[in-house]
């Protein structure tokens, strides 16, 4: 007769590279997106500005979602995690897992960015290091108000965005390009506001090593992303519910 029993080592083995995955995927965006607004942004006559910095964190997510979206989901983000669970696409049981996931992918790419900056021979310390900030670490001195509501509307459609494009009735294998240039347009918008949070797990590494300035103000870098999430999650269970949606090859009639 058989016992019941827990998960299996299969099981198990299944659970460690889908965070594995969130590892790897937050660890690239955060290197590849951060590391673009740090070295090559304002680089003397051929930096990239803000285009560049926009489009490489729009890749990043891109890239990543395609390599490892099929092991793990493609977070790379605790907002999206939550935004996820909340629309009733994420199992509950993993979202700490996956934040932690998230987090140490995070930190690790910050602290290999620190050491390759640490190397430059005039170097005097990180600066800003692409961290998040409002009023007088605000790109563009906005306040605290502007940044919370950037930040919220902002995360909002991203996860509108993730919602819709993974949709089993959206067109299939188009999704990490609809994620990954709404992430672009996203920074387009907000990284004069707030140098573009949307993701609690960047703006908590980047703070690590920017300092207590950035560090007292990373509250916001995590209620207004997660809040913009799960008000996302919610609509988007409604908007995306099976019975009120019309097919996509089913032309909708006058």
């Amino acid at each position: 007769m058989a016992l019941c029993s827990g998960p299996t080592s299969k099981e198990h083995l299944v659970v460690q590279k889908a965070l594995a995955a969130e590892g790897f995927g937050t660890f690239w965006l955060v290197f590849g997106g951060c590391g673009s607004a740090i070295f090559a942004a304002a680089f003397p006559e051929v930096g990239i500005g803000l285009l560049g910095v926009s489009l490489a964190f729009g890749l990043t997510v891109l890239t990543m979602a395609y390599t490892v979206g099929h092991i793990s989901g493609g977070h790379f983000n605790p907002a999206v995690s939550l935004g996820l669970f909340m629309a009733g696409r994420f199992e509950q049981a993993k979202l700490l897992p996956y934040i932690g996931a998230q987090l140490l992918g995070a930190v690790v790419a910050a602290l290999v960015l620190y050491l390759i900056l640490a190397g430059k021979a005039d170097f005097a310390g990180v600066g800003g290091f692409a961290a998040n900030g409002y009023g007088q670490l605000s790109p563009g001195g906005f306040g605290m108000g502007s940044a919370l509501l950037m930040e919220v509307v902002m995360t909002f459609f991203f996860l509108v965005i993730i919602i819709g494009a993974t949709s089993p009735k959206a067109p299939a294998g188009f999704a990490p390009i609809a994620i990954g240039l709404g992430l672009t347009l996203i920074h387009l918008v907000s990284i004069p506001i707030t140098n573009t949070s949307v993701n609690p797990a960047r703006s908590t590494s980047q703070a690590l090593f920017a300092g207590t300035g950035y560090i007292s103000q990373l509250w916001l870098f995590w209620l207004a992303p997660m809040a913009g999430a799960a008000l996302a999650g919610i609509a988007s269970k409604w908007l995306q519910s099976p019975e009120d949606t019309t097919p996509a090859a089913t032309p909708v009639m006058p």
